[in-house]
């Protein structure tokens, strides 16, 4: 493999690094060593940070990536909810509104290739919001665990956001889909 060749899929492996990284925050998590815990989740978001850099600096977006990179953050994101409100840290019903979402989208995306109108994969600036105030409660709580703190105000706002912005999120989804599916 050329260095140009390895240089391409680069932010792709990036992006699977990311993916293997899923299992090990939560068998972390589940061990209750949540310092290492709130290490490999950090891990992760630099990581997306870096395949995304090196994917828009230096032209390397390929449509796999387009793919692997939100898959990537919601496997992780879902995961670390689930894990959460099975314990119970975060109320279950946050982990049901982020869990519900992503059901959503991924089954609308399926059900409109199955019915031959594929719809083009754009994030919109809510879901944007939204995945950044899920990436932040998710943070705050494993930071809380870790260093053992409480930022209770902090952790209340960012629950309200997480929820009012899944549910925007959900609904301008759902929107956008029905259109595309009825024109």
């Amino acid at each position: 493999m050329s260095a140009r060749d390895f240089l391409h899929v680069l932010p792709n492996l990036i992006t699977v690094g990311r993916f293997l990284l899923v299992p090990v925050t939560i068998a972390l998590m589940v061990n209750q060593r949540w310092a290492e815990a709130f290490t490999a989740f950090a891990v992760a978001g630099a990581s997306d940070a870096a395949d995304g850099f090196l994917a828009r600096r230096f032209n390397l977006r390929t449509d796999l990536g387009a793919y692997l990179d939100p898959l990537a953050d919601k496997a992780l994101l879902v995961s670390i909810y689930i894990w959460l409100a099975v314990q119970p840290i975060l109320p279950a019903t946050i982990a049901i509104l982020v869990v519900s979402r992503d059901v959503m989208i991924v089954g609308a995306v399926m059900m409109s290739w199955v019915m031959g109108r594929p719809v083009q994969i754009a994030p919109l600036m809510i879901s944007k919001i939204n995945t950044a105030a899920q990436i932040a409660l998710a943070g705050v709580v494993l930071a809380e665990r870790a260093f053992d703190f409480q930022i209770d105000i902090f952790r209340e706002g960012l629950l309200w956001i997480v929820a009012a912005s899944t549910l925007a999120s959900m609904a301008v989804y759902l929107f956008q889909w029905l259109k595309h599916m009825t024109d």
